[in-house]
């Protein structure tokens, strides 16, 4: 009896030492700080305009006959210009819409035209030929504005110029009123290079 005594007496101490063991235990462990959420800052960069604006003049769905059939393409013309003073049309053709215009926009860039602008119209009156059409330019004072239409319109927009009267003539096609115009603001001359061709200074040939 004594025997059984002194075991459940050792028994007992076990159990007790446990438990003060599995009470201390979660005291004594740190608490660990919390993760702080780290939230990358996607920084965006916003694309710088382009001082080059493009405006699409025509867009014409053509047929080409061909062996076997008739194929279908899509012919863009579009204007290109930095309006200060270089303007440029470019025409092409392709399958869709999209790769017209974008093949037209490269090839207007490379047919670039310098307009000698004088303060904000053209030096003088002029008339430009291209195929059946015409177009006659004329200069005007400020507050005017650009008095033209269609494709001659987007052309002098482009190219800088803000006060003008232009009239189209003859061939009512928007290929040939773009060339026409062109073919104008290419042949016009600044104060400087007529009165360099005269033998004058610019303020004696003015005076004149």
């Amino acid at each position: 009896m004594e025997e059984n005594k002194e075991i459940q007496a050792e028994v007992q101490e076990v159990e007790t030492v446990e438990t003060v063991e599995a009470v201390e235990a979660p005291v004594n462990e740190e608490k660990k700080p919390a993760k702080k959420s780290r939230r990358r800052k996607i920084e965006t960069v916003e694309p710088t305009e382009s001082e080059w604006k493009e405006q699409v003049v025509q867009i014409r769905r053509v047929t080409k006959v061909v062996k076997g059939g008739k194929k279908l393409s899509f012919r863009a013309i579009v204007i290109v210009g930095n309006k200060k003073g270089q303007v440029g049309m470019g025409v092409a053709k392709a399958a869709e819409v999209i790769i017209a215009i974008q093949k037209a926009v490269a090839d207007a860039r490379k047919n670039l035209v310098t307009v000698p602008l004088f303060n904000t119209t053209i030096p003088h009156m002029i008339t430009g030929r291209s195929g059946a059409g015409s177009v006659v330019l004329r200069p005007a004072s400020k507050g005017t504005g650009v008095i033209a239409g269609g494709a001659v319109r987007a052309v002098l927009e482009l190219s800088g110029v803000e006060n003008i009267l232009a009239k189209s003539l003859g061939s009512k096609s928007p290929l040939n009123a773009a060339n026409a115009t062109l073919n104008a603001l290419k042949s016009l001359r600044t104060f400087k290079e007529v009165a360099a061709v005269r033998g004058l200074d610019v303020k004696t040939m003015l005076n004149a």
